[in-house]
């Protein structure tokens, strides 16, 4: 059926304005008022039978000639041109500066007669929707690595009589780009194991990557949030020590994590449940067997792209990776505590001092093996070497106060008066609690507990507890403080038993010695 006269016009319109003005599609749809689809069309049967130049040649000029050439049936036929090499082009994309113009560029110069730019794109976006939700994310090179944990464990046994001794956990992490794995098994998923296994990770590795992105476990992550969640210190430390980023993924966003989820899967079950007939009764032995497994998982070829994904992993992760410090990190945890009246601050049942000038302050505390670090917004005021004794004073004689002191009220001597007040017997046990110490001031701590012991059972109490303490030479906190608990105080103090010299007919007496 012949076009109408119109039509044919636009037709022609359309030639002039993409072949002699060389007008992108959509410009030539705005400035005839048509969609871009059907501008295309036009374009493509153009082409295909052989017009590529404007102005028309002269057997061209009438319309039914044009209009065969163009709808005729060899016009119509489909024009076979060379398909992409989809799964390599999602492999390059993968590397840093690699752009889709510039995969183009290069499919044209093998095939000239290849697709345009855009067809080229939405014939690539089309081949993505096919593959599986984790595939098509898009991840560069060396750039993410995602951890979690399975909900399932490992059972170790104990090696003599075969019962379960406890249940591993599986570390679970995976680059992004190349889905390469790493597992390994932790005794649990406690800050200390957690840190390491990232270590573990980033060696098997060789390498660190830009981005860590774990799931809200408690261990990563101390508060969870949708923008801002709070990631622990000790984690924080260690990651700034390899050069790591921290993004926890936001809750109830699981593509934000897609990656790491399928590969949880497939540890789960390709290592939980194939070792799930083994038995095995330490975690060296445990994790050796998890290394051969993962080997496997690594160099298993992948279904729907070419390649597996230790190929892609030395192809396009591996390159990419930031180098490993020359040293691994030295674990510590970070706490906060409170200044004492004594200038020192509790940490794991031990006192350590900082200057008495920050009494009172709330500090922040780097425990290490073998070194104790506290500082005050952000500034180091203290280091001292950690004591594994419990109850002991590390005290810096630099840190003590001489003559003048901040809190210069709080001396042995006010403390003994105000003790005066609730009875004789209560400032003497005071008395003798602080000259128990090296330094006076380092029974503040235990004389204000006692004292403060009056607000809850009286100072009549109190006083009894007080004389009962001094009675048993036993000057602590603890001692008065568990008397008044049970009530020891309120029965009457029993006088020091002596012991009599027993009589017997071996024993010759003072007469024999006479």
């Amino acid at each position: 059926m012949p076009r109408p006269h119109t039509t044919m016009r636009k037709i022609r319109d359309v030639l002039r304005l993409r072949l002699g003005d060389q007008l992108s599609l959509r410009q030539v749809a705005l400035s005839l008022a048509i969609p871009h689809t059907t501008v295309a069309d036009y374009v493509r049967r153009a082409r295909v039978a052989g017009i590529d130049s404007w102005p028309l040649p002269e057997e061209l000029s009438d319309d039914d000639a044009l209009e065969a050439r163009l709808f005729g049936p060899i016009a119509s036929a489909p024009r076979v041109r060379p398909e992409p090499d989809f799964a390599t082009m999602k492999r390059e994309l993968a590397k840093k500066g690699m752009t889709m113009m510039l995969l183009w560029v290069e499919h044209k110069e093998l095939h000239p007669d290849g697709y345009e730019y855009s067809q080229f794109c939405q014939l690539y976006r089309d081949w993505r929707k096919k593959l599986d939700v984790t595939m098509r994310q898009d991840h560069k090179a060396g750039e993410k690595m995602f951890v979690d944990f399975p909900g399932l464990r490992i059972p170790i046994y104990d090696e003599r009589d075969l019962t379960v001794s406890f249940r591993a956990e599986l570390f679970v992490a995976v680059l992004g780009a190349s889905s390469y794995l790493y597992a390994e098994a932790l005794r649990s998923q406690e800050l200390v194991h957690w840190c390491h296994a990232h270590e573990n990770a980033f060696e098997a590795y060789g390498g660190c990557p830009e981005i860590c992105v774990p799931d809200n476990l408690r261990s990563g992550v101390t508060k969870p949030h949708r923008y801002e969640a709070d990631v622990n210190a000790t984690y924080q430390e260690m990651a700034q020590y390899y050069g790591v980023v921290i993004i926890p993924a936001r809750s109830y966003k699981p593509r934000d994590k897609a990656k790491v989820e399928v590969a949880v899967q497939i540890a789960e079950r390709w290592i939980i449940m194939r070792l799930r007939k083994e038995r095995f009764t330490s975690l060296g032995a445990l994790n050796e067997r998890i290394g051969e497994l993962v080997e496997m998982i690594n160099n298993r070829p992948f279904k729907k792209l070419e390649g597996s994904r230790a190929l892609l992993f030395a192809e396009i992760d591996q390159p990419a990776l930031r180098p490993l410090p020359t040293t691994r990190y030295d674990f510590a945890t970070w706490t906060r505590a409170k200044v004492s009246l004594d200038y020192h601050l509790q940490i794991d049942r031990n006192f350590y001092s900082v200057p008495y000038g920050l009494v009172g302050s709330v500090l922040d505390v780097r425990t290490s093996a073998n070194v104790v670090e506290i500082f005050a917004k952000n500034r180091r005021v203290a280091s001292h070497k950690r004591s594994y004794q419990k109850g002991v004073a590390v005290t810096e004689p630099a840190h003590m106060p001489s003559s003048h002191r901040r809190h210069a009220a709080w001396t042995p001597s006010r403390i003994v008066a105000w003790a005066s007040k609730t009875g004789p017997s209560t400032a003497q046990f005071i008395e003798e609690l602080m000259a128990a110490r090296p330094h006076p001031e380092q029974g503040f701590r235990s004389a204000l507990g006692v004292l403060r012991l009056e607000k809850h059972y009286g100072p009549e109490r109190l006083e009894l507890a007080c004389a009962r303490s001094l009675a048993i030479q036993s000057f602590s906190y603890k001692s008065v403080s568990s008397i008044l608990q049970h009530g020891l105080d309120q029965r009457p103090l029993a006088p020091v038993p002596t012991r009599a010299n027993p009589t017997h007919s071996n024993i010759r007496g003072a007469n024999y010695y006479q």
